[in-house]
């Protein structure tokens, strides 16, 4: 079942049993509108002011304590979305290989193909299995991960990110991309980090999640021997409204992430007060302890949680790119803390469904 046909699916069931304990709601900005910073009023947007990316830039890697002189290699673009794409279409042009998580983003598909690109897949749930191909000649090998990764819930372990050097280090041609929208701390993860100072992986960052402004402003950072890339971006640059709104957030609303990562930690709480003994046990403990984590697996089908506790899961498969791929064979679920039940003020139509989810609501 693909997202969207799950959507449909839940606000049916729904709307036959608003006593329903919704966990399946995915749509972080709905869930948290209130924390989303306003766009710059029209004078500020009409002042006539250039702002520039290399500024964004510069402020963006001393937010996250990153050496500002990286600024040639980050990029300044319109969220993940566009900087994959670009990445994608550039290594189609190399004859690369792509990797791609199996159950994260289905979106990471569609991309690729729109590129050219036919991705190979790896399984993330229960958790990441690199893939074991060989390398073919001087071919270029790329693999994207998530960190934190969604619907993991978790950060990469040490043992994680000894397998994805090793993945490296298996060929001088493979590179790393790695996606860390999800991460809303300062500075990034440990393990974000350590495949970072490999010099061999890829940076991708926006203020989708942390700002919740999708589809606005995301900078990538490319490796020091990956910059063939750069002309690609400079050539397709954000316009000087979303600069101006990237600008705005960067520093006027430089503590929204962090209130956005409370919010969500009072969500989850609220959700695991309300889950049955046996469901709440089943949560890992590291997708439980993660900032600003609103997806909890669980090795639970969701049809069980369903018939036996009344508890409306989102069924692993839904973030498969490909339903007949079993992805190892889990056949788990994944609970969200997003639906109103688990807001600050739940009201009586905490069970409704405000409307269709967005193209958005999952990546």
């Amino acid at each position: 079942m693909r997202h969207q046909e799950f959507q449909t699916y839940r606000a049916r069931l729904l709307a036959a049993d608003p006593g329903l304990l919704d966990a399946a709601e995915t749509n972080v900005y709905r869930a948290l509108a209130p924390l989303r910073p306003p766009a710059p009023d029209a004078e500020v947007q009409a002042d006539g002011r250039t702002v520039y990316r290399c500024d964004l830039a510069r402020t963006w890697l001393r937010r996250y304590g990153l050496p500002e002189e990286w600024s040639r290699r980050a990029m300044v673009g319109r969220g993940v979305r566009h900087g994959l794409d670009l990445l994608f279409r550039h290594l189609h042009g190399l004859g690369g290989r792509l990797w791609l998580p199996a159950d994260v983003y289905p979106v990471y598909f569609d991309l690729a193909r729109a590129a050219g690109l036919a991705p190979g897949r790896y399984p993330t749930l229960p958790a990441p299995a690199l893939p074991r191909a060989r390398p073919d000649g001087d071919r270029p090998e790329y693999l994207l991960l998530a960190n934190p990764s969604k619907p993991l819930g978790r950060h990469l372990t040490d043992a994680e990110c000894d397998d994805l050097l090793g993945w490296l280090a298996g060929s001088p041609h493979r590179r790393l991309l790695i996606d860390a929208v999800y991460d809303l701390a300062v500075p990034f993860a440990p393990g974000t980090r350590r495949l970072l100072a490999s010099g061999r992986a890829v940076l991708l960052h926006s203020v989708t999640k942390g700002w919740l402004h999708p589809r606005t402003f995301g900078v990538v950072l490319l490796g020091p021997d990956d910059t063939a890339a750069a002309g690609a971006f400079r050539a397709d640059p954000p316009g000087q409204e979303q600069l101006r709104l990237a600008e705005s957030l960067l520093a006027q609303h430089a503590d929204t992430p962090r209130l956005v990562a409370a919010a969500l930690a009072d969500r989850a709480e609220r959700l695991f007060a309300r889950l049955p003994a046996e469901v709440r046990a089943a949560v890992p403990a590291a997708a439980r302890t993660s900032a600003g984590n609103y997806f909890f697996p669980v090795p639970l089908p969701a049809e069980a949680l369903l018939a036996e506790h009344g508890l409306l899961a989102v069924p692993a498969s839904v973030f498969r790119e490909d339903e007949t791929d079993e992805s190892g064979g889990w056949s788990g679920s994944v609970l969200t803390s997003l639906a109103d039940a688990f807001g600050p003020e739940p009201t009586a139509a905490a069970g409704a469904v405000a409307g269709q989810a967005s193209a958005d609501s999952t990546v």
